[in-house]
């Protein structure tokens, strides 16, 4: 799309804490006017609905969303983002097992500042389903890149927490 819808876009999200809760329809509202701006089969209408269910609550209206804007084809950047977000909100609709096989594959793709999300989002998955070891593992991981002293050692329990005991 053109650079002023993504303005537009950009500009809606940078108001969304002006919404109130009563107002969230309002701001859904915005959205689905932008994204019916968008050519027919864009998978940016489905991403930005999606966000925008997302955003007030309602993970269940989210979910078909974002598979449809991933089905259409999203990639890249924002294709990253939809998988995070889908796996989050998969996890919220009790579906976390799906979440975890749509972001483990994320662990070995090509690397950008949304690594850490992914891996944060993965940890809550595995989390709801009873693997709390291997989400800790996933955060300490996270964590240890951002540490001023110990990155290797909290590399290292990270492992510890997932690999056999020798």
């Amino acid at each position: 799309m053109n650079q002023d819808w993504e303005d537009r876009v950009a500009a809606a999200w940078a108001s969304f804490d002006e919404y109130t809760e009563d107002q969230a329809g309002d701001f859904r509202a915005v959205v689905d006017a932008l994204s019916a701006e968008l050519p027919a089969g864009s998978p940016l209408a489905p991403f930005e609905r999606a966000c925008a269910w997302d955003s007030t609550g309602h993970s269940d209206k989210a979910v078909p969303l974002y598979e449809e804007a991933l089905a259409r084809g999203l990639d890249g950047y924002r294709g990253r983002r939809t998988k995070i977000q889908l796996a989050s909100s998969l996890r919220n609709v009790g579906r976390a097992e799906e979440g975890v096989k749509l972001l483990t594959p994320e662990l070995t793709g090509p690397s950008d500042e949304l690594d850490d999300a992914v891996r944060a989002c993965l940890a809550l998955c595995l989390s709801s389903l009873g693997r709390d070891r291997e989400g800790l593992s996933l955060v300490l991981e996270a964590l240890a890149a951002h540490l001023p002293r110990y990155q290797r050692s909290m590399g290292n329990y990270a492992r510890a927490l997932v690999e056999p005991e020798s």
